[in-house]
């Protein structure tokens, strides 16, 4: 699956039973891998716990996006 990251920017995301879990609002991306690792659901905050609670609590890990159309579906909620 190929597709611009700035098309993906404040997409709904739901999971593959329906049920929508927030927009994506930035991505974290392997440079070495060359890949998108994680979709964050909120903006990464300034401190480091925050920041730890944000990729915790809100985020998604970009090997359960299932597709992107209209909206990003997931097989799994947040990781």
């Amino acid at each position: 699956m190929t597709t611009k990251l700035s098309r993906m920017y404040g997409m709904d995301i739901f999971t593959d039973s329906g049920k929508f879990l927030g927009n994506a609002q930035d991505f974290i991306i392997d440079l070495e891998g060359g890949e998108v690792s994680r979709v964050l659901l909120e903006q990464l905050p300034g401190g480091k716990e925050d920041a730890r609670k944000v990729l915790r609590e809100r985020s998604l890990v970009y090997k359960n996006v299932k597709s992107v159309d209209d909206v990003i579906v997931v097989t799994k909620g947040t990781e």
